[in-house]
């Protein structure tokens, strides 16, 4: 590994980490504990004894319930993490929306963005009271505690006003982004059978409009439990919605019938009570319907925007994401702290590459999240947004999605700003929340995601199950946490669930990551673990590969897999190249050395081929294993998860593969 990675970029100054929450938290965690000192002891007392931690936390970032617990957790050390999904305070009752509705004043708490700019935006008060109406009228529609509500929207006020409205009632949440194929909605909302469906009649991105109102037809004909189709007028048309059954216009759907009562009343359930369904990718098979529970959703994302991130009521958070990603349920709990939420639709390159940070600037954001691409893109683009735009505002930028290889930390210490805490944050929809994120009062170091969360006991194990730093290995989590599902949608004996997570390790949550945990208590992501190449029966994570070839100009972006042949694997390499270039042996030969000079002779590529795009799941992610599956002629399941299918057609038939 180059030194260069241990590089400390970035450490806050002492009045930004005396202003911090988390030392706020030290402090209060100090009196009742003396030994805890500073983060690493804080971090230690908050593995060790969860059932204080995780209180503490409660208490700090209070959280509002109508009964407090009877018991925090059992012992996890007398049961396998498995068994503990359901397990977090016992006794307790709460409400999901209720903590996140606790203002009602005439503070910002969303401000929506789109393509043409600033929108609209809605006060805490007129939240509070749009919730009202949209929760009276799905009460009128008879929804109750356990039914399902599922959203095919863009990233509107309306998408978070229709969610609030849903858990305020207890019925449980699911979304997905407009943009997703007949067949995709179908893999997921099919099988959870909801009986509302919000929708909008289109979306607008790069410029283009799409209209949905086709597909939402198709989908309602073919789930036989939507009961009411409401419909968002996004695109200020006309269209008709005669040919989708049960349709209603949202503004007509919330109008109360003369003397109806709109009073917004919290339903007080368990703390695991069923809050949101979120989907894996869905890219090796149906995807999996992953139930989340109110109370660890909300205690996790506090932990998180509170600690981790430092989020105050003061603050402006913005993060680009769509519906169907969990960055959108963990944005929106920003509400909780009472900031003011930043929620922008469409591409974040129209009409201009800088369209974000002009809404940034403008808006006075603090804290701005996206992908690493998006980051890598905008590299690549030769944007300076600390010479074009004031980001005096800005303090933390936030990234996830992929690994964030130090050439963009490097790039956004340079051209975005010097004086900001720059956290990569990594964990999933499995757990709607992180395995490793942001210190705000810690150092960034180059390459490095700060530190893991506090109250995850997250280890790196070896192939054996042996705990290891410094080396490579497994992402797993020894101990159980709030946020772990509660359980699979149509998994009655939780076979699929056991298997997802703990069957590699048994008893232990194997996330699927490959990882180092570093010196500093630190980590690095070298990619998927279930990605990992293996030439030779050396194992080399894929972003080791990819961080070396986009550091080249040529290069826009890149996917590298494995062709398996003779009991052996080669590596393979493709690159999408800047418009008009053509790959020849000399750029070949310049990529090998790029690779070569900087890691080992094993992460040379066996071939490096040409294509035109990248395969991406419609949140972004590339997809290794689909490009592994066509060169070797096997099929690929549910194409439907992908935002550009037709991209996979580039790598059938290669014949520069087949050669001995």
């Amino acid at each position: 590994m180059d030194s260069s990675d241990f590089e400390l970029l970035w450490k806050p100054g002492d009045e930004r980490v005396a202003r911090a929450n988390l030392t706020a938290f030290i402090e209060m965690a100090q009196r009742r504990r003396p030994e805890i000192a500073n983060f690493g002891s804080l971090y230690r007392w908050s593995i060790e004894k969860p059932d204080e931690f995780w209180p503490a936390v409660w208490e700090f970032c209070q959280v509002r319930a109508s009964r407090k617990w009877d018991t925090v957790v059992r012992d996890p050390r007398q049961s396998p993490v498995s068994e503990f999904a359901k397990e977090w305070f016992a006794g307790a009752k709460l409400n999901f929306a209720e903590n996140l509705l606790r203002y009602r004043d005439d503070r910002a708490a969303l401000v929506f963005w789109n393509e043409q700019g600033r929108q609209r935006s809605l006060t805490y008060q007129d939240l509070y009271d749009q919730v009202a109406r949209t929760a009276a009228a799905l009460r009128r529609q008879g929804i109750t505690v356990g039914d399902r509500v599922a959203a095919f929207m863009p990233n509107l006020p309306e998408t978070v006003v229709a969610m609030l409205a849903t858990t305020s009632i207890g019925a449980i949440w699911s979304s997905t982004s407009p943009d997703f194929g007949l067949e995709g909605v179908m893999d997921r909302f099919g099988q959870i059978e909801p009986k509302i469906l919000f929708t909008a009649d289109g979306y607008r991105y790069n410029g283009k409009t799409f209209h949905s109102l086709d597909r939402v037809g198709k989908i309602a004909q073919r789930i036989p439990s939507i009961e009411k189709v409401v419909v968002a007028n996004y695109l200020q048309s006309d269209a008709s919605l005669d040919n989708i059954p049960n349709a209603i216009p949202l503004d007509e759907f919330v109008n109360p019938a003369p003397g109806q009562s709109e009073q917004l009343t919290f339903a007080q359930l368990p703390f695991q009570h069923p809050l949101y369904i979120l989907y894996s990718s869905g890219t090796t098979g149906v995807p999996k319907c992953i139930v989340h529970g109110a109370g660890g959703t909300l205690l996790q994302h506090l932990k998180e925007l509170v600690l981790h991130t430092d989020l105050k009521r003061d603050d402006r958070i913005f993060y680009f994401t769509t519906c169907g990603w969990m960055m959108w349920n963990w944005l929106v709990s920003s509400l909780a702290v009472g900031a003011t939420v930043f929620l922008y639709d469409g591409s974040p390159f129209h009409p201009d590459p800088d369209v974000l940070w002009k809404m940034s600037a403008q808006e006075r954001v603090t804290v701005f999240g996206t992908s690493a691409k998006y980051l890598a893109a905008i590299q690549k683009a030769d944007l300076e947004p600390a010479r074009t735009h004031d980001l005096s505002a800005l303090r933390t930028i936030l990234s996830t999605g992929s690994p964030l290889p130090g050439e963009s930390f490097d790039y956004v210490y340079g051209n975005v700003k010097r004086d900001v805490c720059l956290s990569s944050i990594s964990g999933g929809t499995d757990i709607v929340s992180c395995f490793a994120l942001g210190n705000p009062i810690g150092p960034v170091y180059r390459g490095e995601l700060q530190t893991r969360g506090l109250g995850m006991d997250v280890q790196v194990y070896d192939d054996h199950g042996r705990s290891i730093q410094n080396e490579k290995g497994e992402l797993v989590c020894a101990a159980p946490f709030p946020s772990m599902p509660i359980y699979f949608f149509n998994d009655a004996d939780g076979s699929q669930y056991r298997s997802a997570y703990f069957e590699h390790f048994p008893g232990v949550w194997r996330h699927g990551d490959w990882v180092e945990l570093t010196r500093h208590d630190g980590m690095i992501f070298y990619g998927r673990s279930d990605a990992v190449l293996n030439p030779g029966g050396v194992r080399i994570g894929t972003a080791e590969i990819y961080r070396q070839v986009e550091k080249l100009d040529e290069v826009l972006e890149s996917i590298v897999t494995a062709w398996q042949s003779d009991g052996d694997e080669r590596v393979v390499l493709f690159v999408k190249l800047r418009p008009d270039l053509t790959l020849g042996d000399d750029l070949r030969e310049k990529i090998r050395k790029q690779i070569r000079e900087s890691t080992t002779p094993r992460h040379v590529p066996w071939k490096i081929l040409q294509v035109a795009d990248i395969p991406r799941t419609i949140s972004g992610k590339i997809v290794e294993l689909a490009v592994r599956d066509v060169i070797h002629n096997r099929p690929v399941k549910n194409k439907d998860a992908l935002a550009n299918p037709e991209s996979l057609d580039l790598f059938k038939n290669l014949s520069e593969l087949n050669v001995p």
